[in-house]
């Protein structure tokens, strides 16, 4: 009778410290949800401005009579030795896109190739010079680079094409997400947060869902934000949205890290734990 009261009194602690269904059911029904009227969530994707120390690649690209590397660089530059009537383009390159981002971070083809924002917020186009990058889309930038090549060749014979490598994003969590941590890289043009843990393999039951905290690198600064993957007013959210630099943070419920919540297989074996080290000191006392 006596034990029974001991199991009593444990009881409520191990009911709380297991893990309920809506703490890691993504994206519940909530009244928050804003839709149009035709029943669809609004996109709101931020639009990505460049900021300081960002690297981007350059090419510039136009038919083999007109290559592009004699009024600006032969680096990596293809097509322009192939016989007269093939349908090959000339194309002036300031990175290699190819190749991946070594254990250390980042892509070393990218960084030693690619066109540097600098500390000004500007970027130096071999054969053009110094064109303003911070705070700007990657269309305003192509708009002016474009108007800029187009002074040496004819309107409709050349093209610029300008873009960052892939979205860049990290996740940092704990050991129980060894996984997932690390550095990602995605060649898309939009990544929501759900699809970029999806990538990675989804979250486990240690992760509060309630409580991701990400980074973003603003021109003016860093923002940091909260958002509750478990709510479907999510992806009403700016954040909902993983743009290139994001840090996403992964914190772990408190209740995890004393052993439950993590499966209630595991949250019995340490609640019954628990329960017969207390039995035995009580009864080691009572001996005394």
């Amino acid at each position: 009778m006596k034990n029974f009261k001991y199991l009593l009194l444990i009881l409520p602690f191990f009911i709380t410290s297991c893990v309920s269904k809506k703490e890691v059911r993504y994206m519940q029904p909530n009244e928050s949800l804003v839709i149009n009227e035709e029943g669809l969530v609004p996109y709101n994707i931020p639009v990505y401005r460049i900021t300081k120390n960002d690297i981007l690649n350059l090419n510039i690209v136009t038919t083999p009579k007109g290559d592009a590397a004699q009024f600006y660089s032969s680096l990596n530059t293809s097509g322009s030795t192939e016989a007269p009537g093939t349908n090959n383009v000339a194309t002036t390159s300031r990175t290699a896109v190819s190749g991946s981002g070594t254990n250390s971070g980042g892509n070393t083809n990218f960084y030693f190739n690619g066109l540097k924002v600098d500390t000004n917020g500007d970027v130096n186009v071999f054969g053009i010079g110094y064109i303003k990058a911070e705070g700007r889309t990657i269309e305003e930038i192509t708009k002016e680079i474009q108007e800029k090549v187009n002074e040496n060749f004819q309107d409709g014979k050349s093209q610029v094409r300008l873009n960052t490598d892939g979205i860049t994003y990290y996740i940092l969590g704990d050991v129980e997400t060894t996984g997932l941590t690390g550095e990602k890289v995605v060649h898309k043009n939009t990544l929501t947060i759900t699809e970029a843990l999806a990538i990675n393999g989804g979250l486990n039951r240690t992760i509060d869902r309630k409580n991701i905290v990400i980074h973003r690198k603003l021109p003016e600064g860093i923002k940091i934000a909260k958002i509750d993957l478990t709510r479907e007013d999510v992806m009403n959210s700016p954040y909902y949205y993983v743009q290139n630099g994001d840090e996403i943070y992964l914190n772990t419920r408190a209740k995890n890290l004393n052993g439950f919540g993590k499966d209630p297989v595991q949250a019995i074996t340490t609640g019954v734990s628990l329960l017969t080290t207390a039995l035995s000191l009580y009864l080691i006392l009572t001996r005394l």
